[in-house]
């Protein structure tokens, strides 16, 4: 036996439970690694809002085997509208112009992703809830990871799966602040009855500096009320004062007409509140020594680039499949993996910046010609260009990262496990609310 194939790494800890994760664990696993998974909750998170699947994206959840399932989940969304202060329809937008998509796109809550890669994946990885890393020491072999539950355990490679606020990528790379760029917005969603009685419809309300949307997709009898607001510089609060955050969105919404004040009185009940920040995380290298990044944690483009679980789930495909052709040598695998990912991350990114401060726009007469463009976009003759042009920008962007086979069978959603279940691996929790990535976007600007 070679040295190589000695110290080819084998177990793989992900810490992150959302998409990347058990996406990265799907595919280890088809590849003959071990990987387990650790969540900081203590259930599987199925909150959060739509989520795109688009371009690369759509050819890896093909692999996967996961793609019948994620269509018998679309959001059909048959498209949206813009209302004034009275609540009265401004003008309406298909979906096609609305989404940018193309036929073979798709669209899916972000929590029935993370149940269907959940449950794909269930029986053959180990999942840890209710735990996290506290501290990592790597040495020449692998990583010892201490977890806040007190355990120890040794691992050959540690992949931080855990989003914008990666806790791993602050034990191994150091503080936030220095990677982190705040794009000027915050984002906030949360379930709340549909009073309005939306059926697979966005309607949007622009203010100042605001934007708000309330949307139901197709088999939710509830809705999701989205706020985005201007805020030039970071808003300090604490990430885990969730009392705190809905004070905040109050304040900042507080005197606004339409239905705000209805919405906001939702926000008080949510018991599935998200706020955050839109930024976007930007690092010379997601990976040290045995460890590294992947998605939001690594490369963050932001809700308002649309295409975060696009990313999530091309780079859980590369980089495990690297790490297959490289027969487990780390260092060989993490340069690969990020020598194609960083150029089609880079570009979303850019698109990301320039969507923020359209969903924010600034003046009443900016916003009035915006209106002006909704309203009379459907009956002009040029509209099909227009949208063309909307469609092949986005493709552009979800096209950006282009994959390889490496050679693993496909499977199909009626496959048996491979393996028996591993040992520890939990069962079936009970689904608690999280946030998800990406967010719809308003694809007409003044």
């Amino acid at each position: 036996m070679s040295s190589t194939a000695k110290t080819a790494a084998k177990t793989v800890l992900i810490s992150g439970a959302s998409v990347a994760g058990p996406a990265l664990a799907l595919w280890l696993h088809r590849y003959g690694f071990t990987p387990t998974v650790v969540e900081r909750a203590p259930e599987l998170r199925t909150g959060g809002y739509k989520v795109d699947i688009r371009g690369t994206a759509i050819e890896v959840c093909r692999r996967m085997g996961v793609l019948d399932e994620i269509r018998a989940k679309s959001t059909d969304m048959r498209g949206g509208s813009y209302v004034d202060d009275a609540g009265r329809t401004i003008g309406e937008l298909p979906a096609d112009i609305f989404g940018g998509r193309v036929e073979e796109d798709d669209e899916i809550m972000r929590g029935d992703l993370a149940r269907i890669l959940y449950e794909r994946t269930r029986d053959d990885v180990e999942y840890l809830f209710d735990d996290s890393i506290a501290a990592l020491a790597e040495d020449a072999h692998g990583v010892t990871v201490t977890f806040d539950s007190g355990t120890v355990r040794r691992f050959d490679l540690v992949v931080g799966a855990d989003g914008l606020h990666s806790n791993t990528r602050k034990l191994a790379f150091g503080p936030e602040e220095r990677f982190k760029r705040h794009l000027g917005a915050y984002i906030s969603i949360f379930t709340a009855p549909n009073h309005l009685g939306l059926d697979r419809w966005e309607t949007y309300h622009a203010l100042p500096k605001k934007l708000l949307c309330v949307y139901s997709a197709s088999g939710e009898t509830d809705a999701k009320n989205l706020f985005i607001f201007s805020a030039p510089e970071d808003v300090p609060y604490d990430l885990r004062d969730v009392t705190e955050q809905k004070r905040l969105l109050a304040d900042t919404f507080a005197g606004d007409g339409w239905e705000v004040p209805r919405l906001l009185g939702h926000a008080a009940d949510a018991d599935d509140f998200y706020l955050d920040s839109m930024s976007l995380v930007e690092m010379d290298r997601w990976s040290r020594g045995r460890v590294v990044l992947l998605g939001d944690a690594a490369h963050c483009s932001s809700p308002a680039s649309g295409q975060g679980t696009g990313l999530a789930l091309t780079g859980a495909y590369v980089l495990a499949g690297e790490l297959a052709r490289a027969g487990g040598d780390h260092t060989v695998a993490f340069a690969r993996y990020e020598e194609r990912m960083r150029p089609g991350v880079e570009q979303n990114q850019k698109m990301a910046e320039g969507f923020v401060k359209e969903m924010t726009v600034g003046s009443k007469w900016k916003i009035a010609l915006r209106m002006l463009m909704v309203r009379t976009l459907p009956k002009t003759p040029w509209k099909n260009l227009i949208a063309k042009k909307i469609r092949d920008g986005i493709q552009a962007a979800a096209n950006a990262v282009p994959i390889e086979d490496y050679g693993v069978p496909t499977a199909t959603p009626t496959e048996a496990p491979a393996t028996a279940p591993t040992p520890g691996a939990l069962a079936t929790p009970t689904p608690t609310p999280a946030a998800g990535d990406d967010t719809p976007r308003p694809t007409v600007t003044a």
